[in-house]
């Protein structure tokens, strides 16, 4: 009977071992090449004043992900389009708490969602086969970058 628990514990730890990391707000430039890898896509890399553009384009649902990245590679903001929402809980990373508890606080409508806290901001909204949105850390915004950048 002791072999059970302790199986199931290997499992669970070798699962987790082999989880992709997952780029998200705050991390670094190369978690963006494990989503790539995840969502079976493609990777196109654009630079503009003060900040990079990686955008991943998924073979998988056919949504594409813009992830904004400071000079020093850290992920700042994020943008979507396509028929099928990606998981908030990958791209938001650390800040997925903060959203889901301001999401689940009583709001108008179904197909909008729209957070501001003082350091997340998330705009969704879609429909059936049409979601787009927007998201990012404010404190992580570069100062001469203006949030309607983020699209």
């Amino acid at each position: 009977m002791k072999f059970i628990p302790r199986f199931g514990l290997a499992v669970i730890l070798a699962a987790a071992a082999a989880a992709p990391a997952f780029a998200a707000l705050g991390s670094d430039a190369a978690s963006v090449l494990a989503d790539r890898d995840q969502s079976l896509g493609t990777l196109h890399i654009s630079t503009a004043a003060g900040y990079s553009v990686h955008e991943i384009i998924a073979t998988r649902s056919g949504t594409t992900v813009r992830e904004y990245l400071t000079p020093g590679g850290k992920v700042f903001g994020l943008a979507w389009r396509g028929p099928f929402m990606p998981s908030l809980q990958q791209f938001l990373g650390a800040y997925f708490a903060q959203y889901e508890q301001a999401a689940s606080a009583p709001h108008a409508g179904h197909r909008h969602m729209n957070v501001e806290l003082p350091g997340l901001v998330v705009h969704s909204s879609g429909r059936m086969r049409g979601f787009y949105g927007r998201a990012w850390a404010p404190d992580l915004v570069p100062q001469n970058v203006s949030t309607d950048d983020i699209k």
